[in-house]
């Protein structure tokens, strides 16, 4: 599939001086995809003012061996190391990776605190949380799209939930990428765990791929009613990007033609409006999700998108939508 993200750089920067932290980013190689340090820096020189971003597990740069538990704080190690290199100010000013969420198996129940405590050692200015992927969804026209593969329940298994108990004695978050068919799931975690702070990644995927109109129309209203249920909860935050992943079966990651902002706009608005309308802007923080966005959509394309759906809101809601509550929640000390 090509990768679309040096696509659309010739268009004009909308609100060139609002400061953006990206909350969500990977860093990594793999056979068909390189996207490292050079080149997200790359990206950030593309125009959009990102001043910050957070640095999110891609199971990735782990160590090749040892304790299975322990293997992913290579990617930490990894990370930080990204993040000293940004903080230099060599590379520009943009601090990439100064809230890192690592990966780590909270299935293990209490023995997860080990790993925990490990990557607080290894990463102590910018260790924030974690993300272990737990989506699932019965659909067979899934499986050409799942990368990983998670069992179901989860988020309620007896053991994960020893492990997520860890996290709030530590001061950590979690990062849920779960489809729409579990944010009830989510919520019941999140009243379960009312101390720690939970993020939804990407929107709380609409799982919508082979289904018919009818069927896109009933989707649509069970994740809006899903993410106001889950938007009760006060410890819950929403990340809002990731609809230019394939589950949303937006149709542009299969497009041959260079996608601009107004057409992402145009087919993102209805489920950033319906987020924003939930969460609140104090409680929504606009990410990237490069580079497994950059399938269907530009760097400066996917920005300039979200500013433009945005342009009606108060500054206020702007800044706490790009930056503000990014900062609140992962706790980047932004220079003055």
């Amino acid at each position: 599939m090509t990768h679309k993200r040096l696509e659309g750089r010739q268009e004009a920067i909308l609100d060139p001086d609002l400061p953006i932290i990206d909350t969500h980013h990977h860093l990594f190689l793999r056979p068909n995809v390189r996207y490292l340090f050079d080149d997200f820096m790359d990206d950030v020189r593309a125009g959009h003012r990102i001043v910050a971003s957070v640095f999110v597990e891609a199971q990735s740069m782990w160590r090749p061996g040892g304790p299975e538990l322990l293997r992913p704080l290579g990617e930490v190690e990894f990370a930080n190391g990204m993040a000293s290199m940004a903080a230099s100010g060599l590379f520009g000013d943009c601090l990439a990776c100064a809230a890192i969420v690592a990966h780590a198996n909270l299935m293990a129940g209490d023995a997860v605190a080990e790993v925990l405590d490990a990557a607080l050692a290894l990463a102590p200015a910018r260790m924030r949380g974690v993300r272990q992927i737990v989506f699932t969804h019965p659909s067979e026209a899934l499986k050409p799209f799942m990368r990983y593969t998670c069992a179901p329940g989860m988020l309620s298994d007896a053991g994960f939930r020893a492990g997520f108990r860890q996290l709030a004695a530590r001061g950590l978050s979690f990062d849920a990428t779960v489809f729409h068919t579990q944010l009830d799931e989510l919520g019941e975690l999140a009243a379960a765990f009312p101390d720690t702070p939970i993020v939804l990644d990407h929107l709380g995927l609409a799982m919508n791929i082979g289904l018919d109109d009818s069927q896109l129309r009933q989707t649509f209203a069970d994740w809006r009613a899903g993410l106001q249920r889950l938007a009760r909860h006060n410890n819950v935050t929403c990340k809002v990007g990731g609809l230019g992943l394939a589950f949303w079966a937006l149709g542009f990651n299969t497009r041959k033609d260079e996608v601009g902002y107004l057409e992402l706009a145009t087919a993102w608005r209805p489920f950033v409006e319906t987020a924003v309308e939930a969460f609140g802007a104090q409680r929504c923080m606009m990410e990237s999700d490069f580079p497994p966005d950059g399938i269907s959509c530009g760097w400066v394309p996917l920005w300039n998108a979200m500013k433009h759906i945005t342009r009606g809101c108060s500054a206020d809601d702007k800044a706490s939508l790009f930056h503000g509550t990014a900062a609140r929640v992962y706790r980047i000390a932004l220079p003055a």
